[in-house]
C-alpha cells in the first residue's frame, strides 16, 4: 500500500512539474482519437494574400482538390477522403474566410475565392495538373477556378448546384428557396441567427435532405450526426465565419455576371446532381460547358451527396477523375 501512495505522489509531482498535456487544436478536434484519420491525412496552414488558408491533406497520387459549400467545412467531404485518398492525393481546403481559414477576403463573389484557391494550389502548393470537385457553392468557386485558370486543372467535378448566369440572374437565383433569399438579406440573417447557430444548422440541414419521395420539410433525416454537426456549428459561431457564409448568398449576382460574361470552359466536367434534379441543373450549366463529359444523378440522395451516398460518389469521382 505504501509503494502505492508513493508511486502516486510521485505521478502527481511529475505532472505538476510537466503540466497537463497540450490541449489539441479546436480544428483537430473533430478528428482526435481517429487512428485511421491520423494515418492517411493530416491539417495544413498556407498564407495566401493576407488569408491564412487551412487544408487537410493526405493520400497518393495526382492532385486533387476538394471545395465546400454553405454550411460546411472541408469535413463535408470526410465520408469519401479515404475512398479517393487511394487514388489521389487529396486536398480537403477551408474556403477563404470560412471554417478555419483565418483572415477575410475582399469579395465573397466565386471568382475572387476562385483566385485564393489558385493562389494556394497552384502558387504556394505548386499543383498545376489539379483535379477540383466542388460542391454546392464550392461548385461555383470550381467553376471559376476552370473559366479563369484552364490551364492549371485537368478535370473539374461539379456537384449540385444551379450555376448563376445567363439561365439564373441574382433575382431568379433568390427566388429558388427561401434560404436564398434569406441568406441574401443584409445584416438580418446574421442578427437572426447569431444567439444559436447550432440550432439553426440542425434544423437546416434535413431542409435539403433526401427524403425517400421529396426533399426536406418534416421528417426527412438529418445525414449528420451530433459530432458533424458541432463541428460546422463550432466554426459558423464565428460572427466573421457566419459572415462570410450568409456573403456567399450575398454576391450571387457578381457570380451570374462573371459566369455569364466568362467564355465556355473547356475543362471536361463531371456533373453530380441530387436524384431528381439532374435536368434542370444540367440546363443552367452545360451551355458554359465545352465539355460536359457526364452528368450524373446520385440515387437515394438529396442535397448532401457525399453524406448520403458516399459509396456511389466516391466510385463516380474516381473512374471520372482518374
Amino acid at each position: 500500500m505504501l509503494h502505492r501512495a508513493a508511486a502516486f505522489v510521485a505521478a502527481l509531482v511529475l505532472m505538476t512539474a510537466c503540466g497537463s498535456p497540450p490541449a489539441a487544436p479546436p480544428y483537430e478536434e473533430i478528428t482526435r482519437g481517429d487512428a485511421s484519420f491520423a494515418e492517411q491525412f493530416r491539417h495544413e496552414f498556407a498564407e495566401v494574400d493576407g488569408v491564412k488558408m487551412h487544408y487537410v491533406t493526405g493520400g497518393k497520387g495526382a492532385p486533387l482538390v476538394l471545395l465546400h459549400g454553405w454550411p460546411q467545412t472541408w469535413y463535408g467531404w470526410h465520408r469519401v477522403m479515404p475512398a479517393l485518398a487511394e487514388h489521389f492525393t487529396v486536398y480537403a481546403l477551408d474556403l477563404p474566410g470560412l471554417g478555419d481559414s483565418t483572415g477575410a477576403p475582399p469579395s465573397y463573389d466565386k471568382a475572387t475565392l476562385a483566385r485564393y484557391v489558385h493562389g494556394l494550389v497552384a502558387g504556394r502548393l505548386g499543383l498545376r495538373d489539379a483535379r477540383i470537385a466542388g460542391h454546392d457553392l464550392g461548385a461555383a468557386v470550381a467553376f471559376q477556378y476552370a473559366a479563369q485558370f484552364p490551364g492549371d486543372l485537368t478535370k473539374l467535378a461539379y456537384l449540385d448546384l444551379p450555376l448563376p448566369g445567363p439561365a439564373l440572374d441574382a433575382t431568379a437565383y433568390r427566388n429558388l428557396s427561401w434560404h436564398i433569399a434569406f441568406h441574401s438579406q443584409k445584416t438580418v440573417p446574421e442578427a437572426v441567427v447569431g444567439d444559436d447557430v447550432r440550432e439553426y444548422l440542425s434544423l437546416f440541414y434535413p431542409q435539403v435532405a433526401y427524403s425517400g419521395t421529396a426533399f426536406g420539410g418534416p421528417g426527412a433525416p438529418s445525414p449528420f450526426d451530433e459530432a458533424e454537426i458541432g463541428e460546422y456549428a463550432r466554426t459558423y459561431s464565428k460572427p466573421e465565419v457566419l459572415h462570410g457564409g450568409f456573403e456567399l448568398y450575398r454576391t450571387l449576382g457578381q457570380d451570374a455576371t462573371a459566369n455569364t460574361g466568362a467564355k465556355p470552359i473547356t475543362t471536361p466536367t463531371l456533373l453530380m446532381t441530387a436524384e431528381g434534379l439532374l435536368e434542370p441543373q444540367k440546363a443552367t450549366l452545360s451551355p458554359r460547358v465545352a465539355d460536359l463529359a457526364r452528368a450524373v444523378e446520385v440515387p437515394r440522395a438529396g442535397h448532401w451527396l457525399a453524406e448520403e451516398n458516399p459509396e456511389f460518389v466516391s466510385a463516380e469521382l474516381v473512374k471520372f477523375l482518374k
